[in-house]
């Protein structure tokens, strides 16, 4: 199987992921949860990432905002291609914006490194109580400390024209719904296709987005000794793929994954054989372990 994230003569691209979980969820000292005003809906934010090969992708986040249809139409406008789901955030107003409003979510602003947040761990990004409505787009602004260090070397990560707010796209059907005024999403930045290198030394940000929720889609989990052998892993079939690296006790974690049967690919260095495992089933809602992995010289 062909490995773009070993060849060392194109452009270097990354591989990771940017997940943003929208999940309301919140409870008070008695472990109740907390009552929600009238006429608004309570969302938390998370942020989660997989590994790539780079040893640092720093992401400066300002502020996180929701664009909310607050008249909650049951207009017909959510026929878009994924191809559109995200890009950056253009001066101008939207369509019949006398029912679309912006809001703003409580976060702590600061820069992230993305890649010690691997293999299903999170970090809280972001709180808040919004008003009532159908969730359209977020828009997550960006700070001007955006970087990556690769062989211990910084470099800046730079955005398409200085562009700072970046937007995404989201669907009615697609959010878990906890109860009537929370709802959660996960937002999967994928880096491999996001952060490209145009020339030495410079590095570009142009997002790609895919969005799962927990309910909907699967996870596949693992381990692959030795850690020598330093693996990349591709959960893929004929309609996806997604990636992680092992970490420092070769277990691994693919989230986000639409239920169906996969291949789990072993891409191994150092000598060692390259290893597939197929007919990996994934359900909706669960995780699947796979037996650990040893690949052999």
């Amino acid at each position: 199987m062909k490995n773009v994230f070993r060849k060392l003569g194109m452009p270097i691209l990354l591989l990771g992921t940017l997940s943003v979980i929208i999940y309301a969820c919140s409870k008070d000292s008695s472990n109740e949860p907390a009552a929600i005003p009238p006429g608004q809906q309570r969302v938390s934010l998370m942020l989660t990432d997989d590994p790539g090969l780079f040893d640092k992708v720093n992401i400066d986040i300002r502020k996180v905002e929701v664009l909310i249809d607050t008249c909650a139409k049951d207009k017909d406008d959510d026929r878009w291609d994924d191809r559109d789901r995200c890009g950056w955030w253009e001066d101008r107003r939207d369509k019949d914006d006398s029912c679309e409003v912006w809001d703003s979510l409580g976060i702590r602003p600061g820069v992230y490194d993305l890649l010690q947040l691997r293999n299903g761990v999170d970090t809280n990004l972001a709180t808040g109580t919004i008003r009532k409505g159908r969730i359209e787009k977020i828009r997550i602004t960006l700070g001007p400390n955006n970087s990556l260090m690769k062989d211990s070397i910084s470099y800046p990560l730079r955005s398409v024209n200085g562009q700072v707010k970046l937007v995404i796209k989201v669907r009615h059907n697609e959010w878990d719904q906890v109860s009537a005024d929370n709802l959660q999403l996960w937002l999967d930045f994928d880096v491999q296709r996001s952060i490209i290198q145009v020339s030495r030394g410079t590095f570009i940000l142009k997002p790609v987005i895919h969005v799962w929720t927990v309910k909907q889609t699967g996870a596949v989990s693992g381990k692959v000794l030795p850690k020598d052998a330093q693996s990349i892993i591709t959960v893929y079939n004929n309609l996806d793929s997604l990636y992680a690296i092992p970490g420092r006790d070769g277990e691994y974690k693919v989230r986000g994954l639409k239920p169906g049967t996969y291949s789990v690919f072993v891409n191994a260095g150092n000598g060692y054989r390259d290893t597939t495992i197929a007919d990996v089933k994934v359900e909706r809602g669960k995780e699947t372990k796979v037996p650990t992995i040893t690949v052999k010289k």
